[in-house]
């Protein structure tokens, strides 16, 4: 019975248990072992594994103190027990929470790990004003954002390299003392020793490699994951030949791009510009 393997994908309760059973297994803990230790019974454990009984928050938060996986398993909790993140995406989270490298270009905005507060807000006030989400999920997106961006002080620190388009220096968000306070942001963020910030110019034309927002993960099993978005939904390919073809793009978008001294350069004299406007 416990060999039985279920798709990841399918439900957010399925991969709350999938991670359960991984790390479970990884200690060579029997499940009725795992629910002494969590103050739960066999039974119990075996269903949120199988994903046929959804996970309290409680259980959630146990699991985290046994596993000292410190919220992983609360956040993830939140993730199915909220309707305002895109599709796709919550799987997505889990697996960055996890990852020892994240890279990422983004197209025309700044990415959502490098965001401040109020460049964040400025993006969720306007969902809200087009009705496409509520107030309460507004403050929802924003509250797991901060969550996700603790990954950046975490130790051991991922190492994450960042390419952003040059239109997001370019493109006013929440107005110039806002946008000025994220191009600050961006400076700081780039000193620090586990991140690399380039900017790919729009001088790259044609041979720039995306059209679209993609991630890149690699995993503590060396595995490789791909995720990109559209309108309306994530896609996460994992490692097989999509995520193989949107590395090489990667590596060719790194030599392309600018040099963290000129992307650095370019963040300050943009930052100009706002301060002057």
């Amino acid at each position: 019975m416990e060999s039985n393997r279920y798709d990841e994908s399918s439900s957010l309760a399925i991969r709350f248990g999938n991670e359960i059973r991984r790390l479970r297994r990884a200690r060579g803990w029997s499940q009725a072992y795992l629910g002494k230790l969590m103050g739960y019974s066999h039974g119990m454990v075996s269903y949120v594994e199988r994903g046929k009984k959804p996970a309290t928050l409680k259980f959630a938060v146990k699991a985290d103190e046994v596993f000292e996986t410190g919220g992983t398993f609360q956040e993830l909790w939140r993730m199915y027990s909220r309707a305002s993140l895109l599709e796709g995406f919550p799987e997505y989270a889990l697996h960055e929470t996890r990852a020892t490298e994240i890279r990422h270009f983004e197209l025309g905005v700044v990415p959502g790990l490098l965001q401040t507060p109020d460049y964040a807000e400025a993006f969720a006030s306007a969902a809200v004003r087009r009705g496409s989400i509520d107030e309460k999920q507004a403050l929802e997106r924003l509250d797991f954002l901060i969550t996700r961006q603790r990954l950046i002080d975490r130790h051991p620190a991922s190492r994450l390299h960042f390419v952003l388009d040059e239109g997001a220096l370019r493109r006013t968000v929440g107005g110039p003392e806002v946008m000025a306070r994220q191009l600050e942001h961006i400076q700081a963020l780039a000193t620090r020793p586990n991140v690399t910030i380039q900017v790919a110019p729009f001088s790259l034309a044609e041979e720039l490699p995306f059209t679209m927002m993609v991630t890149l993960l690699n995993m503590p099993d060396r595995t490789l994951l791909a995720y990109s978005e559209c309108q309306l939904r994530g896609f996460l390919a994992r490692d097989n030949a999509t995520a193989r073809a949107w590395e090489r793009d990667f590596h060719q978008l790194q030599v392309e791009a600018l040099s963290k001294a000129a992307s650095l350069e370019m963040i300050r004299s943009s930052q100009g510009v706002r301060g002057t406007s």
